[in-house]
């Protein structure tokens, strides 16, 4: 999905929020532009290709295997070497040959052979562990809704149970097979319900909500951001990279809420809540529910502060916003939690879908977020970036007079920490550039005492016999005359 950032805000045309296959459902950047069930066919049309290149591979090393035994036949000289070196490339051509098949059979195929004659035979995994009081809970209220549908529910049940105990055994699977495996299950038992039991649509949409629900209730702390995947090392990078960002205002994003307005401030506060509480949530669902929350919020805040509905142009920048503001945790674990686990049709269609999009819109703006992106040269970008200085913040004669003190006060704070921090620059840098000035007069001056040195050597000789002098020890002293005394004569 390419994002477009104009002269004036940020701009996302709707169409791009669609698959780009042209099917009319929302697309996702996780799935390279596709909607869920395009994804799947494009997948599983990649994976048929893969089958089929490994089999012709196969099939060619049969071949090769067979040629090279009837040569080994045919050849009567030199035959225990010639039979020793056959017996050499055929155990590696079958090597080869083995490595190959199995890079396609090493997941799905054993599933279906090996693991699931096991799976009579193992106990289910809810007896193995502990349930939590919230898996437990779920499970009384799956089972309580179920016997509503009497025959139908029993099916359903029965069929979750199983599909439960499979994921148990494939927890060793990468995440990508456990999601299809999931996705595979939602498909399954919605068309069941709808082919076999004739349940109307919108009640087997309540179903697989329940259904989702309850199995992901259960595998949540084996597939949300497991250690074989990059998630954690994704929320990390989106962590700092918004931590960086903090300096961005609603100005650069052109987003048009005022919060000064308690109402709007009241709302833009229950949004960022929002997004922060998609972490503590469990079910795919819940999280969208969140998304879902959130950007009404959004909406609101826009239409309180323009007097008017609020478009699509105006709820994209404000989104960008409160996610810069709030800096979720675990962002990138929660959307990919989210793609891969939950109901297909939830993020194709409909209100949660689209919400969604716009989050993952949001989340690729920020990672490629630039100067250009906020209408700022490349040298302010570069210092805002680096913590050397911040935007210039609100002077106090143009707050309003309704505004909140504290707000005014921490402004301030701000912007006196800007200005210390400026000055602490400034004075580090001569700081600097005078130690380097000393250190180069030291060196000079050295370098001058070295030249005279060298040009005027210096000369020790040896000291004359000096004269005997009148008060040297050699002179005796009761020999020498009495001391002039003075005389006063008369005018």
């Amino acid at each position: 999905m390419s994002l477009k950032s104009e002269r004036r805000g940020i701009h996302v045309d709707q169409s791009e929020l669609l698959c780009k296959k042209g099917c009319g459902y929302y697309g996702n950047p996780a799935w390279q532009g596709f909607c869920s069930k395009c994804w799947r066919e494009e997948y599983h049309k990649a994976r048929q290709k893969q089958i089929q290149e490994d089999w012709e591979l196969a099939e060619r090393l049969q071949r090769e295997e067979e040629e090279a035994f009837a040569s080994s036949q045919s050849s009567q000289g030199a035959q225990s070497l010639t039979f020793s070196k056959f017996e050499e490339k055929k155990t590696n051509e079958k090597t080869r040959k083995v490595t190959t098949v199995k890079k396609f059979f090493s997941a799905s195929s054993r599933v279906g052979s090996k693991k699931e004659i096991q799976e009579p035979k193992a106990p289910s995994p809810s007896i193995n562990r502990q349930t939590s009081i919230e898996t437990d809970r779920v499970s009384k209220e799956f089972i309580e809704f179920l016997k509503t549908f009497h025959k139908t529910g029993q099916e359903i049940y029965k069929q979750t149970k199983l599909f439960l105990e499979a994921m148990h055994y494939k927890r060793d699977f990468s995440i990508e097979e456990q999601s299809e495996c999931t996705q595979d299950f939602y498909q399954n038992v919605a068309e069941r319900m709808q082919t076999r039991g004739k349940v109307p649509p919108e009640r087997v949409e309540k179903i697989m909500d329940q259904i989702e629900k309850y199995i992901m209730t259960r595998l949540y702390k084996y597939v949300f951001c497991p250690e074989t995947t990059d998630d954690e090392k994704k929320d990390l990078a989106i962590q700092k990279r918004i931590r960086a960002l903090h300096w961005v205002t609603p100005q650069m994003l052109c987003v048009p809420v005022n919060e000064e307005i308690p109402e709007v401030s009241d709302m833009v506060v229950k949004a960022i809540t929002d997004i922060i509480e998609m972490d503590s949530k469990r079910v795919p669902r819940d999280k969208l529910a969140c998304i879902t929350k959130c950007s009404k919020h959004i909406f609101n805040a826009i239409k309180i502060t323009k007097n008017e509905p609020a478009s699509a142009d105006d709820f994209l920048p404000t989104l960008i916003y409160i996610v810069l503001k709030g800096n979720p945790p675990r962002l990138q674990s929660n959307i990919q939690y989210i793609t891969r686990f939950c109901n297909p049709s939830r993020l194709m269609t409909g209100e949660d879908g689209y919400y969604f999009t716009n989050l993952c819109c949001a989340v690729a703006f920020i990672e490629k977020l630039d100067a250009q992106s906020l209408n700022l040269s490349q040298e302010d970008f570069d210092r805002y970036m680096s913590g050397q200085t911040s935007p210039r913040k609100q002077e106090s004669e143009n707050w309003s007079p309704d505004a909140c003190l504290g707000v005014k006060q921490m402004y301030k704070n701000l912007d006196l920490l800007s200005q210390l921090n400026e000055r602490q620059e400034r004075i580090m840098n001569e700081a600097k550039k005078l130690e380097k000035d000393l250190i180069d007069w030291t060196d000079g001056i050295a370098k001058e005492v070295q030249d005279i040195v060298e040009k005027y050597p210096l000369e020790i000789r040896p000291p004359n016999q000096s004269l005997a002098s009148i008060d040297s020890e050699n002179v005796e002293n009761d020999k020498l005359p009495p001391p002039l005394q003075p005389q006063v004569y008369a005018g």
